[in-house]
């Protein structure tokens, strides 16, 4: 019985050791928390990660390089990269950069709206809602790259290429 009464007062033992560790271990963080929000430099320094976080965000964007449009295989390649990465991210949970990449592939399409009927089938309405919130933008963008890319010197004859048909449609 003796070891019965030694196992019983060992585990309370452990199970105060393990509740006062716990106890010191929380007054360690509500401290060093309390110091970190009071020092004054906190609230200045949090503004600057926001702005660069946000200027992060807007700047993500405008990093997409486009592949060469004579190419239809670059095209195509990029077509794929950015509907795959869409999915990936969307299965990932990260609905902002999914619609971003997604829309990146509507404009390059053959058919954007085949594509736009098909993503309206397979994904949920609050997702297309914001793909479709998103085009008008990056339709603006691309047109603006697409303008950079072929503009010619005025004297020069206009050469055949592809064209891009800026479309501003609300697919409901």
């Amino acid at each position: 019985m003796s070891s019965v009464g030694s196992n019983l007062y060992s585990s309370t033992f452990v199970k105060c050791a393990v509740a006062g560790a716990g106890l010191c271990f929380l007054g360690y963080c509500i401290y060093f928390d309390n110091k970190r929000r009071s020092h004054p430099d906190f609230k200045k320094r949090l503004k600057e990660r926001r702005n660069q976080s946000r200027v992060g965000k807007t700047s993500k964007a405008a990093d997409i390089q486009l592949p060469d449009l004579q190419n239809q295989e670059a095209v195509q390649k990029f077509f794929f990269e950015q509907v795959q990465l869409g999915e990936e991210l969307l299965a990932a949970g990260d609905i902002e950069n999914a619609v971003e990449h997604l829309s990146n592939a509507v404009p390059l399409c053959g058919q954007p709206q085949q594509l736009l009927q098909v993503l309206e089938q397979t994904l949920p309405p609050q997702v297309f809602q914001l793909l479709i919130q998103k085009l008008p933008e990056v339709n603006k963008r691309y047109a603006s790259m697409f303008a950079s890319s072929f503009q010619m010197p005025s004297s020069a004859p206009a050469a055949k290429g592809p064209t891009l048909t800026v479309v501003e449609d609300d697919v409901e």
